[in-house]
């Protein structure tokens, strides 16, 4: 009976162990593959944000008619407002035709203020931002007009009212007198600057006028005065005819394409004194010439289109002698015809152009996109136009059909390009890494470059790394192997105690605080750095040759470490003390000057703040794990190298080291994994600049702390949303690839050294 008894009682028990090993076992595994597809959906979810930013251009047909107001005339300019329910059609026999765009349906017709007996012969518009055109006519006038959509709500909706509107006085006034002789005008330019407006003119014997319009309105009337003043420009070299000509938004530069596929740059800052800068050929061919000439948004960057169907970016660059020069940045895929017409974007830095097979395509510079190539005709295409929101697109052809299209291009500002390499921004002598994702004005041209931000923060991440790792692991290992226990059990909670401190704490002590101390006492932190371990080396000396065996045997052992503490604090406060005598002494008064003489930057918040302040939240991780790892190496190892004759030391380095090192590694990457994803610290004391270079004295700005300061102020599902999201993918992966290949090399050293 009691052997039935213990034997029931032996099979409940393997039961019930068997019972929670099932348990168990299925449950780490469950919660195990809960947490890979915790990462696997993070890494998805992020995947989705940023893909879209990576697709086309698309057009999306809606509707196609004749010419509002009839085909039986050209149009000579096209404009739509922002929620494309109205649009104007400027036409060759001198009317203003206001239409639905969707359907086409005329809402108004409007003369413009042009004799009977007189023709269009050029038309220009300036930014479009301005609706401000201008029109040359055949009798030496230009007629400057701007149009007004009056767009009003009601119960029932939107309701508009459009008209025209004379930029320089009225109706009776708008024609402008170019040229006195009553010659035609063959290319018009126009532009509104802060000061008024300008107009640009060839006449049809190629001689060139610039006349201004200065607005001075009145504080004590509100009056507005326009006076007029006309200049002659020098003629082009080479007897070429003018084909296009461009006024920027400054009033000082004029450019001039002409038949023979040259570029010319007119400085007209003074207009008197206007002169020809530079001349380039932009064009190639026999039958070389530029056909279409426009600005791009904010008037930096015009984009040439040739009769060989080229279409490339230009930009004034200054050369050595700091003159302006035309000065070629990019191409875009060539036509298969003669470019028609180039139409920019209101709102962002991207334009479309059209050839004389019927094709259009959409680019944008900054990211050397072409998004889209589409054919809308057998026959040339002359005029397209988008709406400011970029939501429309309207194609017209020589025989004045149109083409209605939605348009869908949110993204065209990203590319692997403008993430990864070099890009030639507006106003930049040539290529760089650049990240600034806005701006102030409205022709801010976005720039989006990762390659700081991810320098950034493996240059956080290093210099805190190069702080913390030898202190934390030499510390781990004194601590485990040679320090007494009771020692050890005060020394090691306050250290991990450490690690419970708010990074914010401590990067609001490193930015206010340290960094100013810093860069008041240089000469003490590279006095320090020298004299620690030599006073160390100088104590360990004393210790061992010069304090007598009596005084030696009163310390405990184990307790060693505690007589460097007073040693630490006196050569810091010995450092302190004598930094300003080094700066006088070394740095002539001012080590920052000295630092910017010699060609080194220095930023009050910097890497090697960031080092130390990071460095400090980093130690506790790292030290921690080490610890553990040392202190547990098998004592029969330690006590078999020792009883073989070798040293403490020896041991350490031969046998405990190589032991523990697998838990050595993996502090260490759990430690750097710590700190690339570290954000309040860097976003403190960093001074959040993103540079692109290793400089200990200069500040960067870190992938974690960028998506802190600017996901407050982005606009859900934009460009600049979604490239945020970008940045924390690449943190992701980076982290992820980091561990994984750490966890590689710490199963090699487990299985390198698990038979010592």
């Amino acid at each position: 009976m009691p052997g039935t008894i213990a034997n029931t009682t032996l099979d409940r028990f393997q039961r019930w162990r068997r019972a929670k090993d099932t348990s168990a076992r299925y449950l780490i595994g469950f919660f195990g593959l809960a947490v890979i597809g915790a990462l696997t959906l993070m890494f998805v979810y992020l995947l989705s944000e940023t893909l879209p930013m990576f697709q086309g251009a698309s057009l999306e047909e809606r509707a196609a008619y004749d010419a509002p107001g009839g085909a039986d005339t050209g149009t000579i300019h096209l404009a739509v407002n922002r929620h494309r329910e109205m649009a104007v059609r400027l036409t060759e026999d001198r009317r203003a035709v206001f239409f639905r765009p969707y359907s086409g349906e005329v809402v108004r017709e409007q003369p413009l203020p042009i004799p009977d007996d007189v023709r269009v012969t050029s038309f220009s518009m300036a930014e479009p931002r301005t609706r401000l055109v201008a029109a040359g006519l055949d009798n030496g006038q230009v007629l400057a007009i701007e149009y007004e959509y009056n767009e009003r709500f009601t119960p029932q909706g939107r309701e508009y009212d459009p008209g025209l509107v004379y930029p320089l006085g009225d109706e009776d006034s708008a024609l402008l007198d170019v040229d006195s002789e009553g010659r035609a005008i063959d290319v018009v330019g126009i532009q509104r600057g802060s000061s008024g407006v300008r107009v640009a003119a060839a006449t049809e014997d190629g001689d060139l006028r610039l006349v201004n319009f200065e607005e001075r309105t009145s504080m004590m009337t509100g009056e507005t005065e326009v006076t007029r003043s006309a200049h002659d420009l020098p003629s082009l070299p080479g007897d070429a005819t003018p084909t296009r000509i461009l006024v920027d938004i400054t009033g000082r530069n004029l450019m001039v394409g002409d038949d023979r596929g040259r570029l010319h740059f007119y400085d007209i800052s003074t207009p008197r004194n206007a002169r020809l800068v530079d001349s380039q050929r932009v064009v190639r061919g026999d039958d070389a010439e530029v056909t279409s000439l426009e600005y791009i948004l904010g008037t930096v960057s015009i984009v040439v289109g040739g009769s060989d169907g080229s279409v490339a970016q230009y930009m004034l660059v200054r050369d050595e002698d700091n003159v302006n020069r035309i000065t070629r940045v990019r191409d875009f895929p060539q036509h298969a015809d003669a470019v028609t017409n180039t139409q920019p974007e209101y709102i962002r830095k991207g334009f479309a152009t059209t050839d004389a097979s019927g094709a259009l395509a959409v680019h944008y510079p900054t990211s050397q996109r072409t998004l889209l190539q589409q054919t809308f005709s057998d026959r040339p295409l002359y005029r397209a136009y988008i709406d400011p929101r970029n939501r429309m697109l309207i194609a017209i052809d020589d025989a004045e059909s149109w083409f209605v299209n939605d348009l869908s291009n949110p993204h065209p500002e990203v590319s692997f390009h403008v993430l990864w390499q070099k890009v030639w921004y507006e106003g930049r002598s040539g290529g760089d890494y650049v990240w600034q994702s806005s701006s102030a004005t409205d022709e801010f041209e976005p720039k989006f470059s990762l390659v700081p931000l991810t320098l950034g923060t493996v240059k956080a991440a290093f210099y805190a790394m190069l702080f913390a790792t030898p202190l934390a692991i030499m510390g781990a290992i004194y601590s485990a192997y040679f320090m007494s226990s009771r020692m050890r059990g005060l020394t090691k909670p306050c250290i991990e105690l450490m690690e419970a401190l708010p990074t914010v704490i401590l990067g609001f002590l490193a930015g206010l605080w340290l960094a100013p101390f810093i860069e008041a006492n240089l000469p003490a932190v590279a006095s320090i750095l020298i004299l620690l371990p030599l006073a160390m080396l100088v104590m360990a000396f004393v210790w061992t040759r010069v304090l007598p065996e009596g005084v030696r045997r009163a310390i405990p052992a184990g307790w060693e470490a505690a007589i460097l503490i007073p040693v630490i604090l006196l050569v810091g406060w010995f450092a302190v003390f004598i930094s300003p005598h080094l700066e006088i002494w070394m740095f002539n008064g001012d080590a920052r000057q000295w630092l910017t003489d010699a060609g080194y930057t220095y930023d009050q918040r910097n890497a090697l703040v960031i080092g130390i302040a990071m460095g400090f939240a980093v130690i506790p991780t790292i030290y921690s794990i080490s610890e553990d790892a040392v202190f547990n190496v098998p004592r029969h190892l330690t006590q078999g190298s020792l009883a073989l004759g070798a040293t403490p030391w020896q041991t350490v380095v031969r046998v405990v080291l190589l032991t523990a090192s697998p838990g050595i590694f993996s502090a260490v990457m759990i430690g750097f994994g710590r700190a690339v994803g570290e954000t309040m610290i860097v976003l403190m004391a960093t001074g959040n600049s993103p540079v692109v270079n290793f400089n200990i004295f200069e500040g960067m700005r870190t992938l974690s702390a960028n998506i802190a300061v600017e996901m407050p102020e982005t606009a859900v599902g934009g460009t600049h949303y979604r490239i945020l999201f970008l940045a924390a993918l690449v943190l992701f992966a980076l982290t992820f690839t980091v561990n994984t290949i750490a966890e590689i090399v710490r199963q090699r050293l487990r299985n390198k050294y698990s038979t010592l």
